[in-house]
């Protein structure tokens, strides 16, 4: 996609630094940069392959690296298709009010439809009030009948070798 002085393309593997630029960027602005394990190669091994784990978009102002969203497919047993779920949208601060990052999540919201999707998700953090704010002015709405559950690192592997 391609207007003005935004660009926007799938990544490939090779963009793999690029991208984890961007996570650290979020990783930053979130304050969870002590959270931030996953490396490069990370980054490129699930970008490739015939069937990625994970897709990215970026987004390029006047050829300069501004944004990516970073995103994989889920499954919704009651609507019977896969969704689109989005982890990460960012913007860097020099970058923002351009509309970056509603074109972003607009070129996701096609891939959805084109995809036939059912559902697209994501989740913002409950302090940020400007990107609750972005989406509601969107039309997404909150789910605050749903409560997020979390299990990782130590939990992980203490729990996949206990006893039943």
């Amino acid at each position: 996609m391609k207007s003005d002085l935004l660009t926007i393309r799938p990544a490939v593997p090779g963009d793999a630094p690029l991208v984890h630029e961007f996570i650290r960027g979020i990783a930053d602005y979130e304050k969870l940069t002590h959270e931030l394990d996953a490396t490069v190669e990370d980054i490129r091994a699930a970008l490739a392959g015939d069937q990625p784990r994970v897709e990215v978009l970026l987004a390029n102002w006047d050829e300069r690296p501004a944004a990516f969203a970073l995103f994989f497919h889920n499954f919704s047993t009651f609507v019977g298709r896969r969704g689109l779920y989005l982890e990460d949208l960012y913007v860097r601060p020099e970058f923002r009010g351009k509309g970056i990052g509603k074109r972003l999540l607009l070129e996701l919201v096609r891939l959805a439809h084109d995809r036939k999707c059912g559902r697209m998700e994501w989740v913002a953090l409950d302090w940020n009030r400007a990107a609750i704010e972005f989406y509601e002015q969107l039309g997404a709405r909150q789910l605050k009948e749903w409560v997020l559950f979390r299990l990782a690192g130590d939990q992980i592997r203490k729990l996949a070798f206990q006893a039943d």
